[in-house]
């Protein structure tokens, strides 16, 4: 089995009920990303879904999936995007944490990596653009990842990967960390 850097997984159902729920969210607080060495511009965080020990704490620490063997719950802003929830939900994998991630207009995540978070090592993040633009390139070790709203992709994150958005609009994708299980694993080497 070959090292895989990326691969769409399925495209979503009900992308414009989604669409609708998004912009209800966007009208939360969400806070901006913490590696602010990693980016230029505005990137910012909604979390959905997090560490049950962090389920009070500050929107930082529900934002990511930086703890192993915990407890993981969704947060009650997701009871505001049932079509979200559903999607989430019919997923057969099983889902750490769960959150909006919002890259501005003119914004540039540089090129970095998430160390360990790839199916060789029981991880996957997987990404649903729920808003893009055509200006918006993805790049995982140096490839083009040519996605696209309402598509689900597994994102080799232990490789280098890098965002800019050159367009006038914002890029919001449903991230996802989740176990890389034999099904996950099915999709991206078939």
């Amino acid at each position: 089995m070959s090292l895989c850097l990326f691969s769409l997984i399925t495209k979503a159902e009900h992308l414009q009920q989604m669409q609708q729920e998004l912009q209800l969210l966007a009208q939360q607080h969400w806070c901006q990303h913490v590696n602010k060495a990693d980016y230029q511009g505005g990137w910012d965080v909604l979390a959905l879904r997090c560490a049950t020990k962090h389920q009070d704490a500050h929107a930082i620490l529900q934002s990511f999936a930086i703890e192993d063997g915990t407890e993981w719950q969704d947060l009650p802003l997701l009871e505001q995007a049932p079509y979200v929830k559903n999607f989430l939900q019919h997923l057969p994998v099983s889902i750490k944490s769960v959150r909006l991630m919002r890259l501005h207009p003119g914004a540039v995540i540089q090129p970095h990596r998430d160390h360990g978070l790839c199916l060789e090592q029981g991880e996957a993040r997987l990404h649903l653009p729920l808003q893009t633009n055509p200006e918006l390139k993805f790049y995982v070790a140096e490839q083009l990842v040519p996605m696209q709203e309402g598509e689900l992709w597994y994102i080799n994150a232990d490789q280098t990967h890098r965002v800019e958005n050159k367009g006038g609009a914002a890029r919001i994708n449903l991230v996802i960390d989740c176990e890389a299980n034999d099904w996950l694993k099915g999709q991206v080497y078939a």
